[in-house]
């Protein structure tokens, strides 16, 4: 028995040998995966996320006043909403001076008023330029104008020349309308990304494009008398007709209506340039 201790011990000792080894697991071998240079590293850690960022803009343009907001749907794509306003007044302006005639002096206001939204695409995201195709959804864009005229001025219809009657003036009243489509299609393009997809808070957006309102409108009323004689003016004469009433006088305001019509046709097509400063922060 005393010899056989010896001989197990030995025994276990040989088999405990022969296991394999067992060791404590090790982290993964990194040192040959490709790793990125600093300033790449740098752009892609300032990418935001969609929709996790908000930028306003206040500028100024063609129609006014500029505000604009605007969230990153993705890398390539910004989503804008845009809105102008401005309203200018002027008194003493004449209007209807040709052929002759010494035109009336009215009392005019300009308007501009929009709402809408465009896609902003950026075909390369970190550069500025984009194409940005849009819709209008609101426009109030017109000019309106109105006045009494004095005794003896003249306006010139179509072809025929009208002076203002003493007892009862030609009084004018007349829109224009830059909005035959209250819903239109836009397309711009420019320079500035509101969203900087290299990081930093701050943009000066330039955009320039047009806005596809339609063949402008024009609405022109007359009402008082008007003579076609000079001297009739001041004594209620013969040629003496009621503007608003008289066959051969509306036929003149008519065609003189579509004259203006056919000279602003080139308006159909609105320009649209705008520029800004933004200011983009982190919403979530």
């Amino acid at each position: 028995m005393k010899q056989l201790v010896p001989h197990l011990s030995l025994f276990l000792l040989a088999a405990l040998a022969s296991l394999p080894a067992q060791t404590a697991p090790t982290a993964p071998d990194t040192t040959n995966q490709p790793t990125l240079p600093p300033y790449l590293r740098d752009a892609q850690a300032a990418v935001p996320a969609p929709w996790s960022r908000l930028a306003l803009e206040g500028g100024l343009g063609i129609g006014g006043i500029n505000m604009q907001a605007a969230v990153e749907a993705n890398r390539h794509l910004n989503i804008r909403g845009i809105g102008n306003y401005f309203t200018y007044s002027v008194n003493g302006v004449k209007i209807g001076g040709n052929n002759g005639s010494s035109g009336a002096k009215v009392s005019g206001k300009l308007n501009f008023a929009e709402g809408g939204f465009a896609l902003d695409y950026y075909p390369w995201p970190n550069h500025g330029f984009r194409l940005s195709p849009g819709l209008t959804f609101y426009n109030g864009n017109a000019a309106s104008a109105s006045g009494v005229m004095g005794v003896g001025d003249s306006l010139t219809l179509d072809s025929t020349k009208y002076y203002s009657e003493s007892a009862n003036p030609m009084s004018i009243n007349a829109n224009l309308g830059l909005n035959a489509h209250k819903q239109a299609f836009t397309l711009t393009t420019g320079w500035g990304n509101m969203i900087s997809r290299k990081g930093g808070h701050w943009a000066f957006p330039v955009e320039l494009g047009a806005i596809f309102t339609g063949t402008p409108t024009v609405n022109l009323n007359i009402t008082g008398y008007g003579c076609t004689v000079e001297s009739d003016a001041s004594i209620n004469g013969e040629s003496c007709v009621n503007m608003a009433t008289n066959t051969a006088a509306q036929a003149n305001v008519n065609s003189q209506v579509s004259k203006y019509e056919s000279d602003l046709n080139a308006l159909q097509i609105w320009p649209i340039l705008s520029f800004g400063v933004s200011y983009n922060f982190k919403i979530h």
